[in-house]
């Protein structure tokens, strides 16, 4: 059944059944029905603490409006697609319920500062949710690299082996990515957390509201101070989607290094069956879809923050429709971002690495090469000349198909009498791996000073 729209009052004819269709956002704008009450409730409050209201009036609407929330979870009051949006569907309710009264909650605001007031609460509960998953999933990964101490692995550049590195190194790197994401999340949790209820329209309010009342109620930090502003920009939504999508690359390589590393190619990690999925038609298929869908999901991220960042770009202030298009990419990057992080957290805690696998390929591969230019240069040769005499045993042994643990010093001393007895003490890659030195290394003692940190800081933290 349609309904006469709240606004109709200079209009001769209804808005045609296409037009109000084409242009409702209630099957998305519904996800605010909370955030719509919340904002209602504090905001007649103020008004009857300004005597725009009597305090009886306040409290009959906020008892109904509690009711009509009430009856949306119950499934009671369905809010349905004959409505614009849910706040006209909210308040079409709450005139059912209290006759004229119920008119009077719209005063001294508009839809405009109101859905800007519902997404940055809504906003405010997404940013808690996903930064408590990111502080979880860097948890896990700490758990592994606990767990997983002291197993050595070739680390990569260009996807071809380069140097030996711990695996629990490898793994406390996307700790520390993860620590960025979350405090990209914080900050940006800090710059919407003003109020821009009492922006009216764009232009105030002659009724003489309190909207730091209003902005205290609801636990903002403040108001957003320029009432233009306030209902006429979306950067909010923005800078979240950005910083979703930063979090969602950074799952998205991790997602492609356990595909890779899943591979019998590779071999370094097994993930559980249980995370696991198979061929419609090849029977012994293992596949890593969770990765893979995660991995695919960081498109959506992406193509959300474009589309907001487009329906932005050519408005002019203050308030336009187009505005209306930021709800579903602001949805579907809260929910697959969510989904995402809580799934990877999931695949992680079923997945296992292979320390055999990693020590055999670390045997036969010439990982520890620049660990013998190092040797060289600190016997008093030049870093360019160490680089090449190294990179003639490297060429040597691959004609010769063999590896450095195949070496012998005789051989060794033909490319350069620098070499000692002691050289073998600095190319197997363990000992690669203890030789280094500097701060934030892969060395046994650095790692373990990383481990030590992340502890205590996620130890700490509560979200």
């Amino acid at each position: 059944m349609a309904h006469q729209a709240l606004w109709s009052g200079r209009f001769r004819e209804p808005l045609a059944a296409i037009a109000l269709k084409f242009s409702s956002s209630i099957d998305l704008d519904r996800l605010l029905y909370q955030e719509d009450i919340t904002g209602s409730i504090a905001h007649v409050e103020m008004l009857a603490s300004a005597k725009v209201l009597t305090g009886a009036e306040a409290r009959r609407i906020r008892t109904a409006l509690k009711t009509i929330q009430k009856e949306i979870e119950s499934g009671k009051f369905d809010l349905s697609s004959d409505f614009e949006d849910v706040h006209m569907a909210i308040e079409h309710r709450l005139i059912q319920k209290l006759g004229p009264l119920g008119g009077k909650l719209h005063t001294g605001r508009s839809r405009n500062d109101q859905v800007a007031l519902d997404e940055r609460l809504y906003l405010r509960g997404a940013i808690r949710e996903i930064s408590r998953l990111l502080v979880n999933l860097q948890r896990v990964l700490l758990y592994k690299a606990e767990k997983y101490f002291g197993v050595v692995m070739p680390g990569y550049t260009h996807l071809q082996r380069a140097q030996p590195v711990m695996l629990s190194h490898h793994l406390l790197a996307y700790v520390s990515m993860l620590e960025r994401d979350f405090e990209r999340l914080q900050q940006c949790h800090k710059r919407l957390n003003k109020s821009p209820l009492g922006a009216a329209a764009f232009a105030g309010t002659t009724f003489p509201i309190d909207r730091n009342l209003v902005a205290k109620k609801l636990h903002f930090d403040g108001i957003v101070e320029n009432s233009i502003d306030a209902v006429s920009d979306r950067d909010y939504i923005i800078e979240f989607i950005s910083a979703c999508s930063i979090t969602m690359m950074h799952l998205s390589r991790f997602a492609e290094e356990i595909v890779i590393w899943s591979s019998a190619e590779f071999g370094f990690a097994h993930t559980s069956d249980a995370y696991s999925t198979g061929s419609s038609i090849m029977p012994q298929k293992k596949n890593p879809d969770m990765a893979e869908l995660v991995r695919g999901k960081t498109g959506r991220v992406y193509g959300a923050l474009m589309n907001v960042l487009t329906m932005m770009k050519g408005l002019p202030l203050a308030y336009n429709r187009d505005m209306q298009e930021d709800k579903l990419p602001l949805f579907d990057t809260v929910h697959t971002t969510r989904q995402s992080v809580y799934m990877f957290a999931h695949l992680l805690v079923h997945t296992s690495f292979d320390k055999q696998r990693m020590a055999e390929e670390l045997r036969t591969d010439f990982l520890a090469a620049t660990d013998m230019a190092d040797y060289l240069v600190r016997k008093g040769m030049p870093f360019r000349d160490a680089h090449e005499v190294t990179g003639k045993v490297v060429s040597y042994c691959v004609s010769h198909k063999m590896y450095f643990g195949n070496l012998d010093l005789d051989t060794l001393r033909h490319f350069s009498p620098t070499f000692g007895p002691d050289i073998f003490d600095f190319i197997l890659p363990m000992s690669s791996v203890e030789q280094k030195q500097s701060a934030g290394s892969t060395s046994p003692q650095e790692v373990k000073k990383q481990i030590v940190h992340w502890t205590k800081v996620l130890g700490k933290r509560r979200v």
